[in-house]
């Protein structure tokens, strides 16, 4: 009786073992979409979870070369276990209906259940501009497209994964806007701004406030690639990517539509984008960037290493930071972020810049959110 008791404790044990969060082992490459013949890049991502509990991540896939301005796709993957494997075949989502291209997909969930499709529609250099398509069958059709800014006709950048929901319902889309029909020329500093609607994406409003930004001694700072989180106390912080060696960030109390001016973070970073969303399990905020900066370079170094960090009091500090990927000529940037139970995944572009721009590589990747607190 004592050895079948102590056969049955150690059944018991090994079902209580399996059933536990997995080890803070970190990091793990689990899918990687390299360039290929009549596919020279595959960059930009989103994340949503469907209602079966797959995952659909959709990507831009390039097909007429490997520039921004290239022909391309919007395509997926589907993953039925929580993002550790994925398909092997594309479906293409949305195809190119651009006169340059299609590219930078966020999803979010709607408050009616619908699935939210955003991306932006590239004409020309005077007329790039954010749609949005819904999809009531989780993601096996999409409505017609509708155009998200129609007041102002010109060049908006709103990257991937960084349409959001607040609490409200309203959805918000910041936005970089760098040039219009009535300008010379493409500015790389670029007029920051939001465009929101609280109907579902029916309409949409500009922020009053569309800001620049100056270095505390006065001189002029590129700003790009906004991104909003919102914080516990109902404000919305922004971030931007910055030539001043940090991102800067801007506060908004009124659910998007004014704003702070823009001041410099303690986040250290090239001219390359950050990306923050908050940590369902813990409450806490996660902040995926580059943390480096090289005052020699024009545009503060090169966009490794890859990192991660957490903030515990809002964004004031962060703390535990983590190095996923460390090589010098890598090439990490564009990160959606996605938590699966008790995972990160993290979609990314994770090119070589001795093999060519470094955008050229898109990569999944997955770790414990235990592995963010470990020691």
């Amino acid at each position: 009786m004592q050895f079948l008791f102590f056969i049955m404790l150690l059944i018991a044990g090994r079902i209580w073992a399996d059933s536990l969060p997995a080890a803070a082992s970190g990091p793990q490459r689990v899918l990687r979409l390299e360039p290929s013949s009549g596919n020279p890049r595959n960059s930009e991502g989103a994340f949503i979870r469907l209602a079966d509990g797959r995952i659909l991540f959709i990507y831009t896939r390039f097909t007429g070369g490997s520039g921004d301005h290239a022909a391309a796709d919007l395509a997926g993957r589907f993953s039925s276990d929580d993002g550790k494997t994925w398909t092997t075949n594309d479906v293409v989502i949305v195809r190119n209906e651009g006169g340059l291209n299609v590219m930078s997909v966020s999803l979010l969930r709607l408050r009616d259940g619908r699935i939210a499709l955003f991306y932006l529609c590239k004409h020309s250099l005077t007329d790039c501009r954010p749609l949005m398509r819904v999809s009531t069958d989780e993601a096996k059709t999409w409505s017609a497209a509708t155009t998200c800014i129609d007041d102002v006709v010109g060049y908006y950048v709103l990257n991937n994964d960084r349409a959001v929901q607040l609490k409200s319902g309203r959805l918000v889309l910041p936005v970089a806007l760098h040039q219009t029909s009535t300008q010379e020329k493409f500015d790389p500093r670029a007029l920051i701004m939001c465009y929101f609607s609280d109907d579902n994406g029916k309409s949409w409003c500009r922020s009053t406030t569309a800001q620049k930004a100056k270095s505390s001694e006065g001189k002029e700072v590129t700003l790009q690639e906004p991104g909003v989180v919102e914080l516990k106390d109902g404000r919305l912080m922004m971030f931007c990517r910055t030539d001043a060696g940090m991102q800067f960030i801007s506060f908004s109390a009124d659910g998007g539509d004014t704003w702070s001016g823009f001041k410099a973070s303690n986040i250290v970073s090239p001219l390359s984008p950050a990306s923050i969303k908050r940590i369902p399990k813990t409450g806490d905020l996660l902040l995926v960037w580059n943390n480096s900066y090289d005052s020699k370079s024009k545009t503060g170094g090169n966009r490794t290493p890859f990192n991660v960090a957490i903030s515990q009091d809002e964004g004031e500090t962060w703390r535990n930071v983590r190095t996923i990927e460390a090589d010098a000529d890598g090439w990490y940037c564009y990160t959606a972020i996605e938590f699966v139970g008790d995972f990160v995944l993290l979609g990314h572009c994770a090119g070589n810049r001795k093999d060519g721009d470094g955008l050229g590589v898109t990569q999944i990747t997955r770790f414990p959110v235990e592995w963010l607190y470990s020691k």
